[in-house]
C-alpha cells in the first residue's frame, strides 16, 4: 500500500480526526476506539491518547497504512 499524505491546514490535527479524515476510520468514535486499543503508532511508538496533536513531519500508522503529515504550503 502506498503511503498517504496529509497536509495540515493549521499547526496540528488531533489523532482521531486525522484517522477519520484519511478514511482509516468510519467515524470519530471508531477512530477513538482504535487508538484506545493501541492499534495506532505515531513515529513508531504506540499512541494511546485520542486527542494527541499530530504535527508536520510526523508519521502515523494503522493497519499497515502509513500517513505522512506535511506542513501547510
Amino acid at each position: 500500500m502506498p503511503p498517504l499524505q496529509f497536509t495540515l491546514t493549521g499547526d496540528y490535527v488531533e489523532l482521531h480526526n486525522l484517522l477519520k479524515l484519511m478514511g482509516l476510520a468510519d467515524s470519530g468514535g471508531s477512530a477513538k476506539a482504535r487508538v484506545a486499543m493501541g492499534d495506532v503508532t505515531v513515529d513508531g511508538q504506540v499512541e494511546m491518547r485520542k486527542t494527541c496533536k499530530i504535527r508536520a513531519g510526523q508519521r502515523v500508522k494503522l493497519d499497515g497504512q502509513t500517513i505522512y503529515v506535511r506542513a501547510p504550503e
